[in-house]
């Protein structure tokens, strides 16, 4: 991500959610939903399950031109396929972890 490789990073999604499917067991059928259709979608260079899996949430690596796109392209075909509503939001990726240094440990207050 940090070159600006957006679709290696995509494709490394998609492998982890196929991993997380397959391998560990831990997806189900509303997040595979979710994901296959993210993935079939415009402007989208990865999708996956996030969280402690067996439900939840996914996340989507798409273009912010096609946002809005996604976002009504998931609610109305999830809906269709899966008889469910899906919630959506977008974010801007921030920088990660990292260490963080404090000047007064919280503990000793």
């Amino acid at each position: 991500m940090a070159r600006g490789d957006f679709a290696a990073a995509g494709l490394l999604m998609n492998e982890s959610h196929a991993s997380l499917r397959d391998n560990f067991e831990v997806s189900c059928r509303e997040l595979d939903i979710l994901v296959d259709l993210a993935q079939s979608c415009k402007g989208v260079a990865g999708s996956r399950m996030t969280g402690g899996g067996f439900g939840g949430c996914t996340v989507t690596l798409v273009r912010t031109g096609d946002v809005k796109g996604l976002e009504a392209f998931l609610q109305s075909r999830y809906r269709a396929v899966a008889a469910k509503e899906c919630a959506t939001f977008a974010s801007k990726p921030g920088p990660g972890a990292g260490e963080l240094e404090l000047k007064e440990s919280w503990w000793q207050r």
